[in-house]
C-alpha cells in the first residue's frame, strides 16, 4: 500500500528513541563489561561450554535468519527498514504475516545467543531493560506513526499479525 506523504504532526518518521541496532550493541557490550567486572557464573554452572556454544550458535543463527528475512521483505516491498527513515509502503506478506516486528525478534534471539555462548549472565539480564526500551521507545512509536500514516490499512494489519509472533 502506498503511504500518505507525511503524518498529521508533519514529520515523516516514527521518532524512535535510538537506532535499534545501537540498543542491541549497547546491551551486549554493557552485559559483557558488567560480567567482566562482576562475574555471575550461573550459565557456567548450568551448562558446559560445548552446550552453551551450540545453544548460542543456534540462537544467533535463528536471530540472523529472522532478521534477514524481515529486512529482505522490507526491500521487496520497496520501503525503508531503518525506523528513522520514512515508511513508503506496508510490508504485510511473508514473515510479516506472522510477526509485525521480525527484526526485533531476531535481535532478541541474537542477544540471547551471544549471552549464552559467552556465558554472560548480565547480557541476558540486560535483555529485559533493552526489550522495554525497544518496546516503548521504538515499537510503540513506530506503531503510532504507521497508524497515522496508513490508517485503516495498518489497523487491519495489526489485527491480523501479532506484534512479536505470539497472540496477544
Amino acid at each position: 500500500m502506498q503511504a500518505k506523504s507525511q503524518t498529521a504532526d508533519g514529520k515523516d518518521n516514527p521518532g524512535v528513541i535510538a537506532p535499534p541496532p545501537l540498543i542491541v550493541l549497547a546491551t551486549v557490550v554493557l552485559g559483557l563489561l558488567i560480567d567482566w567486572l562482576f562475574p555471575v557464573p550461573v550459565l557456567q554452572v548450568l551448562w558446559g561450554w560445548p552446550t552453551r556454544l551450540v545453544i548460542g550458535a543456534v540462537l544467533v543463527a535463528a536471530g540472523l535468519a529472522v532478521g534477514f528475512v524481515g529486512f529482505r521483505a522490507f526491500s521487496r516491498a520497496g520501503t525503508n527498514a531503518n525506523p528513522w527513515r520514512p515508511a513508503v509502503h506496508l510490508a504485510t506478506y511473508g514473515i510479516f504475516q506472522w510477526v509485525r516486528n521480525p527484526m526485533y525478534v531476531g535481535f532478541a534471539l541474537l542477544v540471547a545467543g551471544v549471552g549464552i555462548a559467552l556465558a554472560s549472565t548480565w547480557t541476558l539480564v540486560l535483555m529485559i531493560p533493552a526489550a522495554l526500551v525497544i518496546h516503548y521507545g521504538v515499537v510503540l512509536r513506530e506503531e503510532r506513526y504507521l497508524e497515522a500514516k496508513f490508517g485503516d490499512a495498518y489497523r487491519r494489519y495489526k489485527q491480523a499479525a501479532p506484534r512479536y509472533g505470539w497472540p496477544t
